[in-house]
Formats: C-alpha cells, structure tokens, sequence
C-alpha cells in the first residue's frame, strides 16, 4: 500500500479542490504529474478502475497532465485505459506537456491550455545503454550529421571514433521511437481530435477521412521536426500549435472552470515541491 506524505488539513484541501473540479466540469478528473516511465501504466490501470466502480463515474474524463515527457510505451496503453471506461477524455495542460506527453494529450477529444500553457515537439525519450532517458531525435540528427561529413571526407578522427562505436541496435531503438510518436499521432488525431471536423472553413466543402489522416501527418511531421524545433524541450505555446491547424480550446473562455483549475494546480505544485515528488496521482478515490 502507498502511504501519502500529504498531511490531513492538505490531503482535505485537495480532496476539496479536485471535488470542486469535477462538479464544475461534470466529469471524473485524474490528475497526473511527472515523467511517463514504463511501469506506471499497471498504476493508472488500477487507479482508472477504482473511480469507475464507485457509483458516481461520469461518461467524461479530464485529465489535468502535467509532465516533461518520458517513454511513449505507457503513454499508448494509459489512453487504451482512458477509452476503454470513457466515452469522451479531453486534457487540460495548467502548465507544461512536453514530449511523450504531447503525444498523449493528441489522443484527446479536446486539450484545453491558457496563454501560459505549452506542448514540446514529439521527441520521444528512450533509454541509452547506460539506463539514462535521452532524446531520440538528437541523437538521430547528431549521427546523420556525422554520415553526411563522412560522405565528404570532412570527418574528424573523433568524430570517427563516435560513430564508430555508436550502437546500431541503439541506433534502430531511437528510430523506432520516432517513428511510434508520428504514428500515434495519425492513428489518434482523426479518430478522436478531428471526428467532429466535418467541413473545411475556408472551402466549405466536406472534410473526408483522407484530409482528416493528411492534416495529421502535417501535424505530426512538424512537431517530430527536431531541425524546425531546436531543442527537446522548446515550449510550443496554443498560438503556435493553431499555426500548424492543430485546435486548441481556451480555458479561459469558461471562467469559472479556468479558477478551480489554477487553484487546484496551484495546491499541486505547492505539494509536489514540498515534499519533493517525483510523481503524483489524484483521483476522487487516490491520493
């Protein structure tokens, strides 16, 4: 059994936060805080099961993410766990969704951000032979940078040695990674984000499933373009993730909402950084 570090008078206070929340939405709200690692899946499985099984599940789920990314392998069967109990599960990022995360909130029916609120590109971790998580995606271009130098004759001798003694099956593991990131997203996005996406606005014409597949390899190609976004960890704000016709709901617009929301995730990040967590889970049933 998991003991909360989280003393009676904070545990009420969140406990109240989060009831507020989820009368205000009229849905079952599951917070999530921290790195996506493999394993946390079978957790959330459990956690999932709990709050439907209670007598007050609601047929919405909201999901209050807030994480810098981790490995994309729990992240397919947490959303297999979210849509199997929920009809509708949308996701509402109060801070930050970096990586493996922004893959996640793709799976969502809807993703509510404030101006404040970013995503990152799609540049999935994996873990080096060390055990450590790196970004794939700089690794990929660091080695294709070196093929191209050495087609050239311009390769240094240590240069030389890096690729040399490079890990191919390592090599191929960051491949496959990228690849699984674009792919979740064309598999999600018109089945879930694009479903009610019937016309086009500007044509007035219907929207088919092949313009809805195309608008998501659009999507995905340029959030996995690690030359077009830099760093790992570039923060894509609601504006720039409109630019690339990727929608996104304000949470401003419901006020009322957008407040429980802060105070809540203000409590959060209060609580996180006090008793130094690496993860954190909330339900109505776990804390």
């Amino acid at each position: 059994m998991i003991v909360s570090p989280i003393n009676d008078s904070n545990r009420k206070a969140m406990e109240n936060a989060l009831s507020n929340l989820e009368r205000i939405l009229n849905a079952d709200v599951f917070v999530y805080y921290g790195e996506l690692i493999d394993g946390v899946e079978a957790n959330v499985k459990q956690i999932i099961e709990q709050i439907c099984s209670d007598g007050q599940k609601h047929e919405e789920l909201y999901v209050l993410l807030t994480t810098t990314g981790g490995s994309l392998n729990p992240v397919k069967r947490i959303v297999n766990i979210f849509r199997n109990f929920y009809k509708e599960v949308s996701f509402i990022i109060p801070d930050y969704a970096y990586s493996a995360g922004t893959v996640m909130c793709c799976s969502g029916d809807k993703i509510y951000m404030d101006y404040y609120s970013v995503l990152g590109p799609i540049d999935p971790q994996v873990r080096n032979k060390d055990g450590k998580f790196v970004a794939a995606l700089g690794y990929l271009d660091k080695i294709n940078e070196l093929i191209e130098k050495a087609k050239r004759n311009e390769l240094t001798n240590a240069e030389f040695i890096i690729l040399k003694d490079f890990d191919l099956a390592e090599l191929r593991a960051y491949e496959q990674a990228r690849d699984l990131a674009v792919d979740l997203l064309v598999e999600w996005l018109p089945k879930y984000k694009f479903k009610n996406w019937n016309i086009h606005s500007s044509s007035q014409t219907p929207v088919t499933d092949e313009d809805k597949r195309n608008r998501a390899i659009e999507i995905a190609q340029n959030l996995s373009d690690n030359k077009e976004r830099k760093s790992h960890g570039r923060p894509i704000s609601r504006v720039e993730l409109g630019r690339l016709k990727l929608q996104i709901d304000k949470l401003e617009d419901d006020q009322e909402a957008y407040k429980a929301v802060t105070a809540y995730h203000e409590l959060m990040t209060d609580y996180v950084q006090k008793y130094s967590m690496q993860r954190f889970i909330h339900t109505r049933r776990f804390l």
